[in-house]
């Protein structure tokens, strides 16, 4: 059996064809995803100490790093099955994440159409402010969401617009 921390953490890096990434779960599932920007032993660095007192353990991962690696294997991957430990459904930004949870492989959103998805129709720049701190990247695909005018719009994860647009050029079928 392996060791526990205080909230049962546990964390892991892989590999992908673009490079390592990582991810943290708890025991009501994924809290945070970093997609491939970073060396291994910097993520890990920067894993253990965002989360404190995690265990590093690919075992919850396995399902999920199998899907990440198809996923920049530019094969179409629906994360659905991926348990995440979101706010609560009744909040706003649960309601946003959730939402988004739902925009197909290869779709784009704009804002508003995210907005009106949760009867917000008015909420663009609330809901451009919840996917801003999306802590699950990928699973919760954030990247997915763009301008009404077709402009990618912005991206926390590390690697910004850019990374957006490139993780948009793979579901296209650009890779």
């Amino acid at each position: 059996m392996s060791p526990k921390s205080p909230e049962d953490l546990h964390y892991a890096t892989w590999p992908t064809a673009w490079g390592h990434m990582g991810a943290v779960a708890g025991t009501k599932g994924l809290r945070r995803v970093v997609l491939p920007h970073y060396q291994s032993n910097d993520l890990k660095a920067l894993l253990a100490w965002h989360h404190p007192g995690a265990v590093l353990n690919e075992e919850p991962f396995l399902r999920f790093i199998e899907l990440a690696r198809e996923y920049f294997n530019s094969r179409t991957v629906d994360f659905s099955e991926v348990l995440c430990d979101l706010p609560r459904g009744e909040s706003f930004t649960g309601k946003v994440l959730r939402a988004c949870r739902e925009i197909p492989y290869g779709q784009t959103w704009a804002y508003s159409q995210l907005a009106s998805a949760i009867a917000r129709p008015d909420s663009a720049r609330a809901v451009a402010t919840a996917l801003s701190k999306n802590h699950i990247p990928l699973v919760i695909p954030c990247h997915r969401v763009i301008y009404a005018d077709g402009r990618p719009g912005g991206f926390s994860a590390e690697g910004g617009a850019e990374l957006k647009y490139r993780m948009l050029q793979l579901e296209a079928g650009g890779n």
